[in-house]
């Protein structure tokens, strides 16, 4: 590996908005903020929209579609289309 052409790999915290929940760990992204971190550390923060404390995936919110029901509700509205041609 050339260290002329590839960046630093660094600890930066990762602090998600909507959860208020952050965490450390190593990474290439860079930031003009800091934050000092829990073992009296100044580590770059970075904002992200979502991580696993927040989606609704890894929280267990996820909302679970009825699929079948569109297709019930469609066949029903436009038929099945069997008989169409």
């Amino acid at each position: 590996m050339q260290h002329t052409i590839h960046p630093a790999y660094r600890p930066v915290v990762f602090r998600d908005r909507a959860a208020d929940h952050a965490f450390l760990t190593r990474s290439t992204m860079t930031s003009e903020k800091t934050v000092v971190w829990e073992d009296g550390s100044t580590y770059p923060v970075v904002d992200v929209e979502i991580s696993s404390a927040s989606h609704p995936y890894y929280t267990g919110n996820a909302r679970v579609l009825d699929t079948a029901g569109r297709v019930e509700r469609f066949e029903r509205r436009y038929g099945t289309g069997a008989h169409r041609r």
